[in-house]
């Protein structure tokens, strides 16, 4: 690995943070609040199966305590795409990719919080302008913000639960990655389908009615914003320094705002833009703030980018976005 040039080490990763970026446009043209249930059993539906040829071998090592401990990760991971695709809907693709990049700052001052230590003050006032940006790009700061700007708001909160969980969670400790992604994408997915059942229309009849760019933009993403994620994910952990990683995923934000303005028709105020601008220096600056503090935590931080759940695996959602997201 060491004769592979880094600007060729970099381009896989930066290209995970671009279709993570472009997966809140994308889930805006794809689903409406009637088909987010099914859409999501449609999108787990594919990838699991995929994830499954090359996780079996390891599941059948799984013992039930990591079942188990993996199935609760998954209910929460399923939590975190509920709102996060809600949210997408009710909200526009800039809002929602610069709103869940608060996980960026949550997470380690959640991290700080348990632990019972200080943040810096370089980093608190990153997380202070992260802050005041979601307040001027969700209302201006002159009203409340939207339901969709709340649920994405919440999702990014879940996910700092679920970052903190599984890094804590010692029932998992040392289950292998593949193994645990599985599990909690399938739990995730069995959540959709048993929800599914009792609201709006089914997955197969939402499936008949997709045309061919309706397609296009569900294998988008499940290969891409999932098992194509997930999986450079684990290649750049081993390839490259996790704080490299974590600095390229932190891009994603930026180009949500890309496609939400070029190819969503996004319109921001004057007050908006500048909010949007908030975000992007806090989150990146307190992302920084946090890899500055020495060798745990850029681990913490090369943990929770290999963990997100726009998976998503998220967040992911496959190790989307955080396996995720799931993204």
């Amino acid at each position: 690995m060491r004769s592979v040039p880094p600007i060729v080490r970099d381009l896989p990763v930066l290209a995970v943070a671009v279709v993570w970026g472009s997966s809140f446009l994308v889930v805006k043209q794809l689903a409406t609040p009637q088909t987010v249930l099914p859409v999501l059993v449609l999108r787990f539906g594919l990838v699991l199966p995929l994830l499954g040829l090359f996780a079996f071998r390891a599941l059948r090592g799984l013992t039930a305590r990591e079942w188990l401990g993996g199935a609760a990760l998954g209910a929460v991971l399923g939590a975190i795409f509920l709102l996060e695709t809600y949210g997408a809907v009710h909200t526009s693709a800039t809002n929602a990719g610069l709103i869940v990049s608060l996980t960026m700052v949550l997470t380690p001052l959640a991290e700080s919080a348990v632990r019972r230590t200080a943040p810096s003050w370089s980093f608190l006032g990153a997380a202070g302008l992260s802050v005041l940006g979601v307040a001027l790009l969700t209302g201006g700061g002159f009203r409340a913000p939207g339901m969709g700007d709340l649920l994405v708001l919440a999702a990014a909160l879940v996910r700092t639960v679920h970052v903190l969980t599984m890094s804590r969670t010692r029932a998992i400790a040392g289950t292998d990655s593949l193994a645990l992604t599985w599990v909690q994408l399938a739990t995730s997915g069995l959540v959709f389908v048993i929800a599914s059942v009792f609201t709006g229309p089914s997955a197969l009849a939402v499936a008949a009615g997709f045309g061919p760019v309706q397609w296009v933009y569900l294998l988008h993403l499940s290969l891409l914003c999932t098992l194509f994620a997930f999986f450079v994910q684990m290649w750049a952990v081993r390839a490259t320094s996790p704080s490299r990683v974590s600095l390229l995923l932190g891009t994603e934000p930026l180009w949500a705002a890309v496609f939400g303005t070029t190819l969503g028709g996004d319109r921001l105020s004057p007050l908006a833009l500048l909010g949007g601008l908030l975000v992007l220096v806090g989150t990146e600056g307190g992302r920084r703030a946090g890899l500055g503090g020495g060798r745990r935590a850029a681990a913490d931080e090369g943990e929770a980018a290999a963990v997100r759940e726009r998976t998503e695996a998220e967040h992911s959602a496959g190790a989307e976005r955080e396996l995720d997201h799931a993204r």
